[in-house]
This record gives C-alpha cells, structure tokens and sequence, in this order.
C-alpha cells in the first residue's frame, strides 16, 4: 500500500525470558518471533516497513531478514518514545502508520488488513486492535463512547472499580494518520509510576482535541497476545504448529498425529504426502508429492523429491532425488545429493556427496567427500577415508560398479566403471575400468 507505513517495536530486552538473547530473537516454528512479524507486515506491501531496535541492536539487524528498514532507540524510554524514532525516516511520508510489536508472532497479515480497513472507513484519527478475554487483569481496559468510539485506554494500575470490569483490552497494536501521530506524540509526557513516554496515552490526546478513536474487536485472541516469558513462548509455538499442521492437512497431505509433528512454518509439503508421529520437518525444507517421512525423523533446509521414503533418519541441507529410499537410522549431511531411486539403509552417514540413479548404499558405511555414478552397489561397512590428518580428499567412484563389504576406500582415489573391489579390501591406489582387486593393501586380480 502506498500510503501505508508499519512500524515494529523491537527494541526491548524482554527480562521475563531471563535470556541473553534479545526476547524477539527467540524462535517460533522454525522462525524468530520478530521475523513473523515483519514477513507479516510485508504481505502489506507497505512504502516503508521499519523496525526500532536496541538492545543488542546489531544481532537482531543480522539476524532480521527482509525488505526493512531498522531504526535504533538509544534509550528504551516506552512504546511512545520508540514510536518517536521512527519520525525522521518518515518526514516524507503522509498516510496510514501501523505500529506493531516484535514480540506477537501468531499475528495475521488478515487482521491487519482488516484493522487498516476499517480506520479507513472510519476516517478515524486513529484505529486500535482489541479483544475480549474472560480474565483482563494486567491489560489495558478500552473505555468507549456510546457510541462505540474510544475515549481512552486505562492501564491496571490506574483502572476505577468500574473501568476494571471491562475486559475488552489493548492488544497495543493500532494505525494512525501520520500528522496527527506525529503531533500527539510531541504532547507525551512522563508523568507515570514508569517514567515513560507511553504509546497508549495517545487515544486520550487525540479524543480531547476533537479527533475520533475506532477500535477493531477480534474474536481470535490468540493471534494477539504478546510473549513476554518461555511459558507464553511455549504456548505459541504449539498454536502456531497447530495452525501450521492444518494447512497442509487441508491442502492434502495426511498428518497421522499433529500434536506429535513439528512443522516450520516456511515448510512445503505437496499432496498425499504422509508424515508420521516426531517428525520435524525444519527451515525451508521442501517435500515433493506421495512422500512417506517418519517415524521419528528430522528434515532440516532440504529438498526432498517425489515418492520418496524416509524413515527415522536424520537430513540436513541435503537433496534426495525422485522414488529415493532413506533409512532407517541413515544420517545424511550437509551438501549430500542423491539422484533417483537411490538407496541409503540403516546407519549409513554421507556427508557432501552426490550419488547417481539406482545406486545403493544399504548398511553400515560412511560416504564422505565422494562421487558416485549410476547403478553402483556399496557393500555394508565400506568407509571412504577422506581425511589424512590436514586436508579431506575426495573419492570418484563410476557406473556399476560393486564394492565389497568392509573396504576402506583411501582418498584421494578413482575407481573406474564395472569395477570390483573384494570384501575387507583396503583400496589405496586408483583402480581401473573393469578390473578387480582386493587385499590389504588391494591389487588387482586376473
């Protein structure tokens, strides 16, 4: 929108998490809690998205992602002083400002359409997001007109016997028209039991110089609710997973049991795929259609083909090709690669190698730093020994090639088409086309 600018407050330390890491940092389904909030921002397409930071302010730059702008608050003052900041990187600009918080995760770009909708509507001066809840202690009452306007937000500490039976709160997220922001904002003061320029006295300023407050009701409470502690962040982290196992059980794949499954939420899954019970499924992971992963699997930033099986094994930022069968109990490494129809069994670990079509590594062995063709078949307990002590090697292995239980392939080392290695051979030398060897060290063999 290009008269719409959002601002995310993400500043704080968040003591409550009794964390060296930022609160914002803390991740939910895969992703840091600010990060769902500014890729949700985003969705708005607004002119400038901006984020205020400061404790730790770099870390958090660093690790927050996106087409943003950071501005940084010196001094942790309270939401009205941090909203503040943010003028300068605004002079410019005259429309709709949307203030969000670092800290709400399960928020939707929806009801953020929905609140910018309605104040536009409203041609309000300002527009507030509130929601009802049974026990409101804690949270700022919003007290309204007959006419169903704000007139002001109370905070707990200084609500009438009145005021603190009202239990449609502040969810602290609202949109203004930028003049009139900016103009309120000059009136704060630090008159409170904080010391702070607080956000949530703007209503009242705007109210009493003639300019009218809406306020936008939501019924999902949930999606508005701050983390402020590890208990808050537990509980959203399972309503997000809830919400995550949903859409890709409404969009046709089978969750066998959704509260044992954790799914990130960049995950991709496409359709009659099957996921069985602790299976985690991590990053940008991306799996093809009639997958069957689990039980008891890890997927990490990997790109998983058609029809392939997986079970309980580990991937991480890897690529298993079409009708591949992985595990059980098979750890594949970063930068490993298999083609089609590859077959990796039980306690195999590969790291940074790439396996051609049909071949198969089914027991027991270590493939690393290696290149295998099409067709080959390598025995159980073969080991690519990759490492001298300083430097890793690799090992090219061709086509059909067949190599026998317990050898140890010294790399660096070439072993041509067709060729076969004898079980318990210790490979040290390049071994042509065609040929056998084996032995200790390996020779060839007529």
């Amino acid at each position: 929108m290009a008269n719409l600018a959002t601002i995310t407050l993400a500043a704080g330390k968040g003591t409550r998490m009794k964390s060296s890491l930022p609160k914002v940092l803390h991740q939910v389904a895969g992703k840091s809690m600010v990060q769902h909030v500014v890729d949700t921002a985003s969705r708005l397409d607004p002119l400038h998205n901006l984020v205020i930071v400061g404790y730790k302010a770099e870390q958090v730059k660093v690790e927050t992602v996106g087409k943003i702008e950071f501005v940084k608050q010196e001094q942790q003052l309270g939401t009205g002083h941090a909203v503040m900041q943010a003028k300068d990187k605004l002079t410019d600009f005259s429309g709709v400002v949307l203030v969000l918080y670092g800290d709400t995760p399960l928020l939707t770009s929806e009801t953020l359409q929905q609140l910018v909708k309605k104040h536009k509507v409203e041609e309000a001066a300002a527009t507030i997001l509130t929601t009802k809840v049974d026990d409101p202690t804690g949270y700022g009452r919003i007290i309204r007109d007959q006419s169903g306007y704000v007139v002001k937000i109370v905070e707990e500490r200084d609500t009438t016997a009145q005021e603190a039976k009202v239990n449609e709160i502040n969810t602290g997220i609202c949109c203004f028209e930028s003049e009139l922001l900016w103009d309120a904002l000059s009136k704060l003061d630090t008159d409170n039991a904080q010391g702070e320029y607080y956000l949530t006295d703007i209503p009242e300023i705007l109210v009493n110089q003639g300019d009218s407050v809406a306020a936008l009701s939501t019924s999902d409470t949930q999606q508005t609710i701050g983390v402020n502690n590890r208990k808050h962040l537990a509980e959203a982290e399972q309503a997000l997973r809830q919400k995550i196992c949903n859409s890709h059980l409404e969009n046709g794949v089978t969750i066998i049991d959704p509260a044992n499954t954790y799914i990130d939420s960049e995950v991709r899954i496409g359709q009659d795929s099957i996921i069985y019970p602790f299976t985690f499924l991590e990053g940008k992971t991306l799996v093809g259609s009639e997958v069957i992963i689990g039980p008891q699997t890890r997927v990490s930033d990997s790109t998983i083909g058609n029809q392939v099986k997986i079970n309980s094994s580990t991937i991480i930022d890897s690529q298993v090709g079409d009708r591949s069968k992985v595990g059980p109990y098979a750890y594949l490494r970063p930068g490993t690669k298999l083609a089609s129809e590859v077959k990796v069994g039980d306690f195999v670990e590969i790291k940074k190698s790439e396996i051609d079509k049909g071949t198969k590594i089914p027991h027991l062995s270590y493939i690393g730093d290696a290149l295998i063709g099409q067709n080959t078949n390598i025995g159980a307990g073969t080991i690519t020994a990759n490492y001298d002590g300083q430097q890793k090697h690799r090992t090219v292995i061709g086509d059909d090639v067949f190599v026998g239980s317990d050898s140890t392939l010294v790399a660096p080392l070439r072993i041509g088409d067709k060729a076969i290695t004898g079980a318990g051979s210790v490979v040290t030398k390049d071994v042509e086309a065609d040929d056998l060897v084996l032995g200790v060290p390996a020779e060839p063999k007529d």
